[in-house]
């Protein structure tokens, strides 16, 4: 499936297809503003990126869009499936947030240690079957078809990021880089609309961060599915976003493309800590970011990226 293509900032008009729509959304911890009037369009069909030093607010805006925390101020909508018509996610519980079509993962991993890869998996497809507990204890045809069924799209999902001969081994068993992916195949076992991934590439090695590279623009060109991102790691961001926004101290300072957003001296001084002038001098000097040859490397599951499907 080709993801639909999606307007830039700059051309964007009325009819835009939006995920999320974040206007003016302020967010405050007793004396403390985590956000400040930050808005932020995400188009569907995109990778969209979230940058910024840490304690930016990135995270707080994640927690923000799925319900975790209620902003003081401001509206964020979300239309989570094509065709879905837009609805104020702002202070809706997280359960609800999910169902509308949103998934994520975590800063910090939030697996369940003492199932398997495959029981992980399956808690995410679970999540979108009808079988009731009293279904499951009365053992009811249907119950034990959608149990077959979330099976099979857990084996189907753990080969989707490289871990189906994993699958019977305990989550706490993996390896870290093992255990980001695991984190992505239950978040996709929500079929969402769109997923947020907190940090993905932390801890992980040059290697696993290729494979990962590839996982992300695969979900995003094969699956149709919108990606907002946060990242440290600027070669991963500069070689799988379409747009990024940066964020410092809990304002918005730039949005653009990856090529703009890595020469702009608001960015640069924010993460040099220098003055805007300094960080002028510094953008003209250094050097491009190398990217992720992310298009002729295989995906995890051995399927060329950019090969024909049947």
């Amino acid at each position: 499936m080709t993801a639909p293509e999606h307007p830039t900032a700059a051309g964007a008009g009325p009819t835009q297809d939006l995920v999320f729509d974040v206007e003016n959304v302020t967010l405050r911890f007793g004396g403390v503003t985590s956000l400040n009037e930050v808005s932020l369009q995400m188009h569907r069909g995109e990778i969209l990126a979230v940058i910024g030093p840490n304690g930016a607010g990135k995270t707080s805006l994640f927690n923000s869009l799925t319900g975790v925390y209620t902003p003081q101020e401001g509206s964020i909508t979300l239309s989570g499936h094509a065709g879905d018509p837009p609805v104020s996610v702002l202070g809706m519980p997280t359960h609800k947030v999910n169902h509308l079509g949103v998934a994520r993962t975590f800063q910090n991993i939030r697996l369940f240690p003492a199932l398997t890869a495959l029981e992980n998996v399956k808690v995410g497809v679970e999540t979108r079957q009808k079988s009731g507990p009293v279904a499951a204890m009365l053992g009811m045809p249907w119950q034990r078809r959608e149990e077959r069924e979330s099976t099979a799209g857990a084996y189907a999902l753990l080969r989707r990021v490289g871990l189906e001969k994993r699958a019977n081994d305990l989550a706490s068993s993996l390896a870290y880089g093992e255990q980001r992916r695991l984190e992505i195949a239950r978040a996709l076992g929500t079929s969402p609309g769109v997923i947020l991934l907190d940090e993905p590439a932390a801890g992980t090695n040059p290697a696993e961060k290729r494979e990962l590279a590839g996982l992300i623009k695969s979900i995003n060109v094969e699956d149709g599915v919108s990606v907002l991102l946060i990242e440290h790691d600027m070669k991963l961001v500069m070689s799988v976003a379409d747009r990024i926004v940066v964020l410092n101290f809990g304002q918005k300072i730039a949005e653009g493309a990856p090529e703009q957003i890595q020469r702009d001296p608001a960015v640069v001084a924010a993460y040099l800590g220098t003055s805007t002038e300094q960080a002028t001098e510094q953008a003209e000097q250094q050097p491009e970011v190398q990217l992720i040859d992310v298009a002729s490397d295989a995906d995890i599951s051995g399927n060329d990226l950019e090969g024909e499907r049947p």
